[in-house]
């Protein structure tokens, strides 16, 4: 993803067009978390250097992904910017907490680390996550979700999770939450990419 960026190549047109391979996995770029994927390779690694072999791409491939959520902050900014919008104070909404869709498990959620970049550029930023308990989340991750979404707040929207409740809400009154000219990042590819500003 981020490489395709650099050269401007639509990620979802790569990934449909592997699909019409027989043997093509269909893994998404997105934000690795939970308590799998986002943990257990740590396990292997660290046996496997014990016996003296350094698995090089494990450890590559969790770097990109600890890091995915500063990327994600970092591409929001850089296209505020080039629509000459202000940075500082400027309101953000990320949709979605948990650290995948339709379940209410934040355990490693990278989503927290898009919320801890945007804050140090001074931008104030909101959650919505209806499956998050919001008394965990506050004690655990220190993070106070907000309980109802208001019309034309945002200058950008991140939909980070792909929740049911955000599909059915449908594009047209995600972008209601924007004022006019904002941002649609949508990092789950959960909408058509014409219909959004940003993607992986």
């Amino acid at each position: 993803t981020q490489s395709t960026w650099g050269m401007d190549i639509d990620t979802r047109a790569v990934l449909n067009a592997a699909n019409t391979k027989w043997n093509f996995c269909p893994f998404q770029p997105g934000l690795v978390g939970g308590h799998c994927i986002a943990v257990d390779p740590y396990y292997l690694m660290h046996r496997a250097q014990s016996f003296g072999c350094i698995p090089r791409v494990m450890l590559a491939s969790r770097e990109v992904n600890q890091t995915m959520g500063i990327y994600v902050s970092s591409q929001l900014i850089k296209h505020m910017v080039q629509k000459d919008m202000e940075i500082k104070g400027a309101r953000v909404l990320i949709m979605g907490l948990t650290f995948k869709e339709n379940c209410p498990d934040t355990r490693n959620t990278q989503v927290q680390h898009i919320l801890r970049d945007l804050e140090e550029y001074k931008l104030k930023v909101d959650i919505y996550d209806s499956l998050a308990d919001r008394k965990e989340t506050l004690e655990k991750l220190g993070i106070e979700l907000i309980t109802q979404l208001e019309p034309n707040v945002y200058d950008a929207v991140i939909i980070a999770v792909a929740h049911k409740e955000f599909v059915e809400m449908g594009i047209n009154k995600i972008r209601g939450l924007t004022k006019k000219g904002g941002l649609i990042y949508d990092i789950k590819y959960t909408f058509p990419r014409e219909t959004v500003d940003l993607t992986l």
